[in-house]
């Protein structure tokens, strides 16, 4: 494994997003009868945790969807594969793998001028799929519009968003009816129709799928199994949001089996967020809460990332950060995570954050690439919603135990937080679309034969890149996940951005879950999804050495 550097992990590297200095001549050489209105020069690559770094491939930078499929068609033609790129905000080996050479035949597809924003209609926004979450979020502030939730990072590209089933955490509070437009799921399940570039029968062409039909339903989460170029969403009218947090509960209180628990603020305000700072007892809880008025207490707020003290770590926080990975100190995980939580407690203190109000935009954004790089594994557990409080307490109490049982032996493999969310499931009848199905492949997928299973837990827990033990821990969590909520009265399904598929030395290396606990978690939607993304893209030309993997 490449390890990122001090400065790497702790700064907001753009080089995921660079472009070197174009080479006309190399280009013709290397790249012979490239399209010549596309533009094309080397690229540097690094994923969010820095973990998959490649310097030296070539990118194309299509200027419309048009181009981009020239793109594609020129790398058919020359057996090349095309690996599509928005913000590289993520951790799996979807886009590129760990040890992708600078010489490979890969092509990435930067769709970053991909970023049109329109209404269809006085619910339905029309945006290219290059677009940062935080553009298109606030166009639809601009016109009165808004998402129940949101994944927290604004950098993120509404593709990226879309190939992984990107989610907040939302369900409805007591008492709470969903509004028009809206859905508790992921991102995915707004969709009413996308375009995207697939085989025509003898070229790669540009073909729009309407939510209705039976493949768009592999397209709705396509894990970079395909390129989508522009999705028409539907969207509801903007709420105004109270976030309030608090860091009082012990965490043998919230998430045990009475008093303040994480199902009971599930509950009252039906979004919620726990982060749990290893070998801490208080964790960091937020709260949010539909108020269309402003609270009296709360600060407004005008715009996203509230937490400065989260997005700008800390001297105390980044020294400590800095000394685990360039020291080897991983025995000082217990205070990086205190220190981590007494800069939590005292930045929402003196940034006066702790009870937030505004347009929704503005308190679901809350990530910028400022942050700690972490690595993060994630799970969805499928369950009901009054099984919420045993999922989240059976889990606590393995990762409790097991960080205990490692740190009495002197092994520290976690030093970061776990996040605790709960989405509801992609009902297909949110989008208010006739004859919607549901995304084939997302996590928040129904499954047919639970219908009582109305909410997923998710969950994710960080850690330092490279910190020893750290994938024997995961390997350990995600069978314990596996076993636990096996499909009887509660379903694991992998997070797909994430870390899964663990071994003691790697993720996304174990062949059983790849091979069958994976498929199997989808039943019979596997195959299908599989064989429509393997027809609409026969040659191969967007699958990823992971996908080989996955799909065989």
């Amino acid at each position: 494994m490449n390890l990122p550097s001090r400065r790497g992990f702790l700064g907001g590297a753009a080089a995921a997003l660079v472009l070197l200095a174009a080479d006309p001549a190399a280009a013709a050489e290397e790249l012979p009868g490239f399209p010549p209105g596309v533009e094309v020069r080397r690229t540097a690559y690094r994923n969010w945790d820095g973990t998959i770094v490649t310097v030296g491939l070539w990118a194309c930078v299509p200027a419309t969807p048009a181009q981009a499929v020239d793109a594609v068609n020129w790398a058919h033609a020359h057996g090349w594969t095309v690996r599509p790129r928005g913000a590289s905000h993520g951790w799996a080996p979807l886009t590129l793998a760990e040890d992708t050479p600078a010489d490979a035949r890969i092509l990435l597809l930067d769709t970053s001028r991909f970023t049109g924003l329109a209404l269809d209609s006085p619910t339905a926004v029309r945006a290219g799929t290059g677009v940062p979450m935080e553009t298109l979020l606030g166009f639809l502030e601009d016109h009165g519009l808004g998402v129940t939730a949101a994944p927290a990072p604004g950098d993120l590209t509404l593709g990226g968003v879309l190939a992984i089933d990107g989610h907040g955490t939302a369900v409805p509070a007591s008492g709470e009816s969903r509004l028009a437009g809206q859905t508790y799921g992921s991102l995915s399940n707004r969709v009413l129709e996308l375009t995207a570039v697939v085989w025509d029968g003898e070229a790669y062409a540009l073909r729009t799928f309407r939510r209705e039909e039976a493949d768009c339903a592999a397209l709705l989460t396509h894990l970079g199994r395909a390129l989508v170029v522009e999705a028409v969403l539907r969207v509801g009218a903007n709420s105004d949001l109270r976030c309030v947090s608090r860091t009082d509960i012990p965490a043998k209180e919230l998430f045990g089996d009475s008093g303040r628990t994480f199902a009971s603020f599930v509950e009252s305000t039906g979004r919620v967020e726990a982060i749990w700072f290893a070998f801490t007892e208080f964790p960091w809880l937020k709260t949010w809460s539909v108020e269309p008025v402003r609270p009296l207490l709360s600060r407004r707020v005008n715009s996203p990332y509230n937490y400065p003290f989260s997005d700008t770590l800390p001297t105390l926080v980044a020294d400590l950060a800095g000394r685990l990975v360039a020291d080897a100190a991983w025995y000082l995980a217990p205070v990086l995570g205190n220190a981590q939580l007494d800069a939590a407690v005292l930045g929402l203190t003196a940034t006066l954050s702790a009870d937030l109000w505004g347009p929704s935009k503005n308190t679901l954004l809350y990530v910028r690439p400022t942050t700690l790089r972490v690595h993060a594994n994630g799970y969805a557990i499928l369950t009901s919603r009054p099984q919420v409080q045993r999922v989240v307490s059976e889990f606590a109490a393995f990762y409790r135990g097991q960080l205990d049982a490692y740190a009495a032996r002197g092994e520290f493999p976690i030093n970061g937080a776990v996040e605790i969310r709960v989405t509801g499931l992609d009902a297909p009848a949110d989008a208010e679309h006739p004859g919607a199905r549901p995304p084939s492949l997302s996590a928040l997928s129904p499954v047919p034969d639970h219908p009582e299973w109305d909410v997923a837990v998710w969950l994710d827990i960080l850690t330092l890149p490279g910190t020893p033990h750290s994938d024997k821990f995961y390997r350990e969590l995600e069978q314990f996940l596996l076993a636990s909520f096996d499909g009887t009265d509660a379903l694991a399904r992998v997070e797909w951005s994430k870390g899964w598929g663990y071994t003691d030395a790697s993720a996304w290396a174990d062949p059983e879950v790849l091979g069958t606990v994976v498929p199997e978690s989808y039943g019979a939607a596997w195959a299908e999804a599989a064989g429509v993304l393997e027809r609409l893209d026969p040659h191969g030309v967007f699958r990823a050495p992971l996908h080989d993997r996955l799909f065989g």
